[in-house]
């Protein structure tokens, strides 16, 4: 029952979703909003986008961090611009102590929605179903979610189990999952 942020960077709009990963792979849905750094100088957007991080680390104290991997852009300028903005979201968990994994658009698609060419409404709509959501996030929100909700599906699978053994009567051993 961990809280994890996932963080959809951008250099005017940075999404950030908080869920707590539940048994069976189910997530519960506990706060996503944006962090709208808007049109201003690019170094004040950057610092923006850091301590608005940093706020809501502190409001809500997740134990873990999941962040989208940067993709390759046509313009190299937004390239830059958006590996900065990833730059000040990561120093931003990195300096709180948390533990950040990285994601690609395809492994969160894939986690969610089953296929890594699903489209952005259509990892929405998984989203609002599998959070249970009567309403649509907004979009860069919706991301965050969508890449804090494949963190806790693939921190579920690496969870070893634990079998204990015990012999019958016949000799064979028989296994069962500890709790």
């Amino acid at each position: 029952m961990a809280l994890i942020l996932g963080i959809d960077p951008g250099s005017r709009l940075t999404g950030f979703g908080i869920v707590r990963s539940l048994a069976r792979g189910q997530c519960e849905y506990i706060a996503s909003g944006c962090v709208r750094a808007g049109d201003g100088p690019f170094a004040e957007r950057l610092a923006l986008i850091y301590r608005s991080l940093r706020e809501v680390i502190s409001q809500y104290q997740p134990e873990y961090a999941a962040i989208e991997q940067v993709f390759l852009a046509r313009n190299a300028d937004s390239a830059l611009k958006l590996g900065q903005a990833r730059g000040a979201a990561v120093v931003a968990l990195v300096e709180s102590g948390l533990p950040v994994e990285e994601y690609t658009a395809t492994q969160v698609k894939q986690a969610l929605v089953g296929k890594g060419s699903a489209d952005k409404e259509q990892v929405r709509q998984m989203v609002m179903h599998l959070l249970k959501l009567t309403q649509a996030p907004q979009m860069d929100a919706s991301d965050a979610l969508a890449i804090a909700i494949c963190h806790a599906h693939h921190q579920q699978s690496l969870v070893p189990h634990q079998l204990t053994a015990t012999r019958r009567r016949s000799g064979r051993l028989r296994f069962k999952e500890m709790p």
